[in-house]
């Protein structure tokens, strides 16, 4: 009995590793085919198309005006009124403000007294002197002695000096009083030119300036520039007079014409330093629009190149090896290797010359 129930438990497994083994043989050759097929449906497939191609720069920057022109106190002093608020408008020679001059008339008065004094201290040298060359024969003497001779002459050469130094003297003070005399013509101080008034700091208005320090400024609200920066691979492809399309971060509807006004030609400071790319400036100035005012965040797009009804496939469609560019067609007979010769290229398609027609399908695989 133990006998029969261990023949059948052998025939039991026997049987089931037969049925594993067809299993495994069977599937076993499908896999590659399976692959295959996951392989081809995979790959990526592009159509060639005919589009116009633009080549563009993308710079960010800040909104700033193009013509500013800074107020500086002319002369010390305290102010005795303000003809202009904070975002008032100005004309060209209209009054702005006006600053207490009585102590630089103070001055101009001290000055010209000194200068007064100083011509009549030169007039009774010059009378003494005449009285000192007089002719010793009409003084009643015959001759004159070694000692008074050398005493005249050093007399005389003092004079000579004594004149010289009052010359200097009187030059100095004459171009003081000049000064101070031009400072207190700009007491009512006139606005130079047309614009927006706005002070340094608008939360402190001043009640008293010092000599040379700015005060605020005259701005030009429709003309605003983006002034931005670019790197050393990108600066040779832009050229003045070159169209941006503008954006305005915070107004995201607003999108503004601009154009390129210069280019430096020189680095900016700190940043043609070291093993890092070099930056540029570069100013674009904006079309006017009401919305728009300076700090801003701009973002642009400068149009470098644009090749008009171009025949282009995605750029990562194509591979280079060495010194020939290619693609892989789809033909009827399957995928082939194409050799291509490429134009204008972006980021995002390349122009085609050469080698491929609108309508074949590359592949990347």
């Amino acid at each position: 009995m133990k006998k029969k129930k261990t023949w059948a438990l052998i025939v039991t497994a026997v049987v089931v590793c037969g049925i594993s083994s067809f299993l495994y043989i069977s599937s076993h050759p499908k896999q590659p085919r399976s692959q295959a097929t996951n392989a081809a449906t995979n790959a990526l497939q592009f159509k060639v198309t005919q589009e116009d191609l633009v080549s563009s720069i993308e710079v960010k920057g800040k909104s700033s005006y193009q013509k500013e022109t800074r107020i500086y106190a002319p002369f010390t002093g305290e102010i005795k009124n303000w003809n202009v608020a904070e975002g008032s408008q100005v004309k060209k020679g209209e009054l702005m403000f006006e600053l207490d001059a009585t102590p630089l008339k103070s001055e101009i008065a001290n000055l010209q007294n000194s200068l007064k004094k100083q011509q009549l201290e030169t007039d009774l040298s010059k009378f003494k002197a005449a009285g000192a060359t007089l002719d010793p024969a009409l003084a009643g003497t015959s001759s004159v002695s070694e000692a008074d001779a050398r005493q005249r002459f050093a007399d005389t050469e003092g004079r000579k000096i004594q004149e010289q130094l009052n010359a200097v003297n009187n030059e100095s003070l004459q171009l003081q009083l000049s000064k101070r005399q031009e400072k207190v013509e700009q007491a009512a101080f006139m606005a130079p030119e047309d614009g927006i008034f706005l002070f340094e700091d608008s939360a402190k208005i001043p009640q008293s300036v010092e000599e040379s320090v700015r005060i605020g400024k005259i701005v030009d609200l429709t003309k605003l520039q983006l002034v931005c920066t670019v790197g050393e691979f990108d600066v040779f492809r832009i050229k003045p007079e070159m169209p941006v399309q503008v954006k305005v971060e915070a107004l995201k509807q607003t999108k503004l014409q601009g154009k390129v006004e210069k280019v430096s030609k020189f680095a900016k400071s700190g940043t043609d330093q070291g093993s890092g790319s070099a930056q540029f400036e570069v100013t674009i100035s904006l079309e006017p629009n009401t919305q728009l005012i300076a700090g801003l965040s701009l973002s642009g797009t400068i149009e470098t190149d644009k090749k008009p009804g171009a025949i282009v496939v995605p750029t990562l469609a194509v591979m280079h090896e060495k010194d020939e560019y290619y693609v892989m067609l789809q033909t009827a007979q399957g995928v082939e290797r194409r050799a291509i010769e490429i134009g204008l290229e972006t980021p995002e398609k390349t122009e085609v010359v050469k080698g491929l027609d609108v309508g074949d399908t590359v592949v990347l695989q």
